[in-house]
């Protein structure tokens, strides 16, 4: 009987540990995604990116304001109105910036920019994620918004992150 092999001397997987091996990568790519949560990720690349643009948008304004002693007015909508001129959010502000941002999320949000007096000015954004510590009034609507009569879904959704000039906050 010499060089007789049997099934059991076979080499290869058996469907059981198949099945283990399967049931192990299910679950270590569960806990994967949860650990994860890519719509999160999502909401928070999206909140980084409208802080950014505001940071960006104020410091236009404070140019603005060098060049001319005032910031500019607001329009109806609350777009910045430069010098008798609209300018939508996603087009050119010259010289102060060559794309004014826009909500990464538009058409649907957009920002809101106001001026009471061309001493001071506001501007408000959506913020998705509801833990952020930098939002107004615990997430609710800024409440300035209400003291000049904006709504306080004036954004698209609710206002609920705002910047200002120095003088004033949101």
């Amino acid at each position: 009987m010499a060089n007789c092999k049997t099934n059991s001397s076979i080499l290869g997987f058996t469907l059981i540990e198949l099945i283990t091996s399967v049931a192990i990568l299910a679950i270590i790519a569960t806990i994967s995604i949860v650990a994860l949560n890519p719509f999160a990720q999502f909401q928070k690349a999206n909140d980084a990116r409208i802080k950014s643009d505001l940071s960006q948008i104020e410091k236009s304004l404070e140019q603005y304001y060098e060049d001319n002693d005032s910031y500019p007015s607001n329009t109806i909508n609350y777009k910045i109105d430069s010098l008798g001129t609209e300018i939508d959010w996603g087009t050119a502000w010259q010289p102060y910036m060559n794309i004014l941002p826009k909500d990464p999320r538009s058409p649907t949000q957009t920002y809101v920019y106001y001026s009471p007096d061309g001493q001071s000015y506001y501007l408000y954004a959506n913020l998705n994620r509801e833990d952020d510590t930098a939002l107004c009034n615990l997430g609710l609507a800024c409440e300035s918004l209400s003291q000049f009569g904006i709504a306080g879904n004036a954004c698209g959704a609710v206002c609920n992150f705002g910047v200002s000039s120095q003088n004033v906050s949101p």
